[in-house]
């Protein structure tokens, strides 16, 4: 009987902790700011060997991804100079869509037996039997930004609902919290999409339940899909606000779709992409929030050679990220997160 108890409650703490697994949620985690860690950690470890990391991001067609790779890069190069080798290939899918061409990236990078591997896949699922083909053969992953990898050792990025949080605030402070305003979502699997929709949403309705939020729908990252769906809006609802995008190239297609119109209508987006600073300081898109994907990148590297190094990480490292408007858009990306370079001696 008592062992009959005691299997009985392994199975049930083994279901939990898978369910647990399953549904992880980085923004509901207990994570460290990448600044405070930096000085908990301190030194970056000796290492002599030479190294070889791979990443692989979503697609190169979104501006966002070649700014990371960028970041990534600057990281790898400061490291080399610092006499810690390490050779970066950074490689993408064809499209945003391309989920099994992804894994296909991931999967040649293990057989070549690389490193570290640095990894943010399109979709919640679609690189985890790539991870867990690295596991196997001792390759430590690091998951980037979303999609989120269950199973991978580590996640760095900022918190994607606090994306969606900043911008209802924003939008709400400018319209006096009361009126109509609409949602463009990106792809439905993507963690990044659902977290900064529902960001948006709860702090509306915690915080302005006079503002409505009278049309929601999916543009699957796509330009030109969030201009006709914004175009469609703006005859239904003469009265429409704001539009929320969950990234900043759909925003510049709302944006188009708003300039077309000729109505005063707020846009705001995500990712803080170099059009985004563009069209803001021309006077037309409102504002972005930026997770500065160049910085996030360096952090990244660091952080992958902390962990070959010995040093021990934890499972989430928060990045930094900012709202972007007319006020602060000419400022320089350091003095908005007060950026310092990682000193490596």
């Amino acid at each position: 009987m008592n062992l009959k108890k005691s299997l009985l409650g392994l199975s049930i703490l083994v279901t939990s902790l898978s369910f647990a697994n399953a549904n992880f949620n980085p923004d509901e985690a207990n994570g460290q700011n990448y600044n405070e860690l930096r000085q908990k950690l301190g030194s970056i470890p000796k290492i002599e060997k030479s190294l070889k990391f791979g990443a692989v991001s979503k697609a190169f067609e979104n501006e966002y991804w070649r700014t990371l790779k960028t970041g990534m890069e600057k990281g790898a190069e400061d490291f080399n100079k610092s006499g810690i080798k390490i050779d970066l290939d950074v490689k993408s899918a064809q499209g945003e869509g391309d989920e099994q061409g992804q894994l296909s990236i991931v999967k040649n990078m293990i057989i070549r037996k690389y490193d570290m591997l640095l990894l943010s896949p399109i979709s919640d699922g679609n690189l985890i039997p790539g991870v867990e083909s690295a596991k196997k053969v001792g390759i430590p992953t690091i998951n980037v930004n979303d999609g989120i990898i269950r199973v991978a050792d580590n996640y760095i990025g900022p918190k994607a609902i606090q994306n969606g949080e900043l911008a209802a605030e924003w939008i709400s402070n400018k319209i006096e919290r009361k009126g109509k305003v609409a949602v463009v979502i990106g792809m439905p699997k993507a963690f990044a999409a659902r977290q900064r929709t529902k960001g948006f949403e709860e702090w509306m309705s915690k915080n302005s339940p006079d503002i409505q939020i009278i049309e929601k729908q999916n543009a699957d990252w796509d330009r030109s899909k969030a201009r006709d769906l914004a175009e469609i809006w703006i005859k239904k609802h003469p009265d429409l606000k704001a539009i929320f995008a969950n990234n900043d190239v759909m925003a510049l297609g709302v944006q188009e779709a708003v300039n077309k119109s000729g109505k005063d209508i707020l846009v705001v987006g995500v990712d803080g992409i170099g059009e985004a600073y563009d069209s803001i300081k021309k006077g037309e898109l409102d504002a972005t929030i930026d997770s500065f994907p160049y910085y996030k990148g360096q952090v990244a590297v660091e952080m992958s050679v902390r962990k070959i190094g010995g040093q021990d990480i934890p499972r989430v490292i928060w990045t930094p990220q900012a709202l972007i408007d007319s006020k602060n858009v000419n400022m320089s990306a350091e003095e908005i997160i007060q950026w310092k370079a990682l000193e490596i001696k």
